[in-house]
């Protein structure tokens, strides 16, 4: 019986072969009049069978031109030489299909970028019998592809930031001249450097690129940190590093760093600091650093920490009799005295003026808060050399310890009323804050908050005291501030005033008994249609504040009131070396009628000396040279001297204190223009003072 052939092996050859001239038919329709694309069939050695119009258009050879030549005539000569293409013959052999990219050559040899398609054809039996091979031109998207390359060649050469590629191992793959730049090298230093040889030995980390941090971000996700790299001159520079990770072709994994200088930025920050932590004078911290230290103690767990509120004595002395130059001079000085002798733990600050604190981390390591705050005030009473004199100075020194009684919040303010009760013993003198003078700064508190709430209720009142000319007269009336305490009764200014300037509420008070003075003088009667003028006290709303001039003004205009009634009074102590800027405001109100009063003539500094430099109209003599002007020749010498002067230079003079008649004939013989004392009235209220003029209508 004859044996038939094996259906099964013959078969399956012949459905690949008919599936395959399919495939073909379908690539050569898909093909037509698509003239960027190449369609070649290639025998089993690589010759070429057939040749299409579409290979002739994109490769300009004729059928009859290149027919039954080998294929690598359509490849660059080095690609021949390498025999790629036996190698892309044998590798589409093997898989049955190969795609690939790269460069190919013109009949002109000319050379165009390619995008390929080798397939194998089989045989029925199995066996490799040609090849058919798609060509399609990708010369524009070549193109494109390297000037993309070529701008971000040119974007990494010329940003100016560092710029870097590193592979996995941390060894520098590529780097820009802004990196080479940054660091002071050349660029083929930098590429056989390792990243661990970029960094500043104070930087604390032990990696550049290629950390746990950065592994574990995940590709395309940037870490952020802040580095110190090392220059080839050995200096340091901080950078902002950004690293990315990214993979190449060939699967590895390697590192975009960005390093972006921040040196100068730093640098900046660091200098804004340091300024907002620090006083300009002296270098020491001020009260933002002082915060912040006494803070980090609290917060740190320590249980000794002492603060010791340091005040110099009489220093207002220095700054009127030197000047304020020589005041500087000697604020400058304490505080390298405190800065080169205070022991290890110890850190002194100025909070203002001449005002300084200490901050002792473990009062124990230095004997204990009362033995320290002794030793400190021995510290500061030393001599200063100043514009050629010798300048004796001491300081006022209260001190707090933190213990249970004493949370680390109120350290600043225990140590403040202690200092304050030490400074009432006299110069040089300390004070430990103890329960009892806790207990006090608490009522204190208490009262401060009570007045705060007073002032902002209306709550307060005010009394007046008639001002008489030489002829009995009512010239002016004073202000005065009353409080109707609930618990301790009617209080006067000299009870508010210290309460007020330990809540910080002079501004406050002043803003009150200006405008409600103001108001309550529009109602006044006018004694022989001579309207009466108001005097109101200053404390804290001075000449200097960059508001005065606004916060006057707006007070007059609510009142309604003319403005040569205003006359403004403040302590001579308060306008000392008067700058340029706060005269010209007084000067300004001046001229649109306000009057100023010198309070209290006579018990500053150098008051002779500065009085022609004030723009002031009025002086009111102190009661200290009032008292005893009948029997005491000197006060009589000195009211004259006062008087004399203040009328050579177009003041008016008050006397304050007036009690007895004896004083009243004295000062009027000596030529005094106003009297003020209980002789004349006692400060009136309101209702009072209004009866008090009506009674001097004729």
């Amino acid at each position: 019986m004859q044996k038939q052939p094996d259906a099964g092996a013959g078969g399956h050859h012949l459905g690949i072969a008919r599936l395959q001239s399919e495939t073909e038919a379908r690539l050569g329709l898909l093909a037509a009049g698509m003239r960027e694309y190449a369609i070649v069939v290639l025998d089993a050695g690589g010759r070429v069978a057939s040749w299409d119009d579409g290979a002739e258009h994109v490769l300009g050879y004729r059928g009859e031109e290149i027919i039954g030549s080998h294929v690598s005539v359509l490849v660059p000569a080095e690609q021949a030489a390498a025999d790629h293409v036996e190698w892309q013959l044998a590798r589409a052999a093997e898989a049955g299909r190969l795609v690939d990219e790269g460069w190919y050559r013109r009949r002109d040899g000319t050379r165009f970028w390619a995008h390929t398609v080798l397939m194998t054809r089989r045989s029925a039996d199995g066996s490799v019998c040609g090849f058919l091979q798609v060509l399609r031109d990708e010369t524009e998207a070549g193109v494109r592809q390297q000037r993309s390359s070529r701008r971000f060649s040119d974007l990494f050469d010329l940003t100016p930031a560092g710029i870097a590629l590193f592979d996995e191992a941390g060894h520098v793959l590529d780097a820009n001249e802004a990196l080479c730049g940054l660091l002071g090298y050349r660029m083929h230093e930098v590429s056989a450097m390792p990243a661990l040889g970029l960094l500043h030995p104070n930087d604390r980390e032990t990696n550049l690129v290629g950390d746990a941090a950065a592994s574990r971000a995940g590709l395309n996700q940037p870490q952020v940190q802040q580095r110190v790299l090392l220059r080839s001159d050995g200096r340091s520079v901080t950078c902002e590093v950004r690293t990315t990770s990214s993979v190449a072709d060939d699967g590895s994994r390697f590192w975009l760093v960005v390093f972006q200088d921040i040196t100068e930025r730093q640098r900046h920050a660091e200098t804004l600091r340091y300024q907002a932590t620090h006083d300009e004078l002296t270098g020491l911290l001020n009260r933002t650093g002082l915060n912040e230290v006494l803070d980090t103690e609290l917060h740190g767990g320590a249980e000794r920490v002492a603060v010791l509120f340091c005040d110099l004595d009489n220093f207002k002395r220095v700054n009127d009799a030197l000047g304020h130059e020589a005041g500087d001079e000697l604020l400058t000085a304490v505080a390298r005295r405190l800065t080169n002798a205070l022991p290890p733990g110890c850190t002194p600050a100025r909070l203002s003026g001449d005002e300084y604190l200490i901050i002792c981390s473990d009062v124990e390591t230095v004997g204990g808060l009362e033995s320290f705050t002794t030793w400190v005030a021995e510290l500061l009473r030393t001599t200063v050399p100043l514009r050629g004199q010798l300048v004796a100075v001491s300081a006022s020194i209260g001190a707090s310890m933190l213990d249970p009684d004493t949370p680390g919040t109120n350290l600043l303010r225990y140590a403040d009323t202690a200092m304050f009760q030490a400074k009432s013993r006299g110069p040089g003198r300390i004070s430990l804050a103890d329960p009892a003078l806790i207990g006090t700064r608490e009522g204190q508190l208490g009262l401060e908050e009570q007045l705060r709430d007073a002032i902002k209720s209306d709550s307060l009142s005010l009394h007046y005291q008639p001002i008489l000319d030489r002829a009995g007269s009512v010239a002016m009336a004073e202000a005065l501030v009353r409080w109707s305490h609930p618990e301790r009764g009617l209080l006067t200014p000299a009870v508010i005033l210290p309460v007020a300037e330990q809540g910080d509420l002079l501004r406050a008070l002043d803003r009150w008994v200006l405008r409600t003075a103001l108001s309550e003088a529009t109602s006044w009667p006018a004694p022989n249609g001579r309207p009466v003028s108001v005097a109101v006290n200053l404390s804290d709303l001075l000449p200097h504040d960059p508001e005065f001039i606004d916060e006057i003004t707006a007070a007059i205009t609510e009142a309604g009131i003319h403005s040569d009634r205003v006359v403004l009074e403040m302590v001579e102590t308060s306008l000392v070396d008067l700058p340029a800027r706060p005269r010209e405001a007084m000067i300004e109100l001046t001229e649109r009628g306000v009057r100023f009063a010198l309070d209290d003539f006579g018990t500053g500094y150098s008051s002779l000396a500065r009085l022609k430099d004030l723009p002031t109209q009025i002086i009111k003599l102190d009661r200290q040279f009032v008292t005893g002007v009948e029997t005491d020749p000197a006060d009589v010498a000195i009211a004259q001297a006062m008087i004399v002067m203040g009328h050579a230079m177009g003041r008016s003079c008050v006397a304050e204190g007036v009690e007895t008649t004896g004083q009243f004939h004295a000062l009027d013989n000596l030529g005094i223009d106003l009297f003020q004392g209980w002789l004349f009235s006692h400060p009136l209220s309101a209702p009072e003072l209004r009866t008090f003029l009506s009674s001097q209508q004729p």
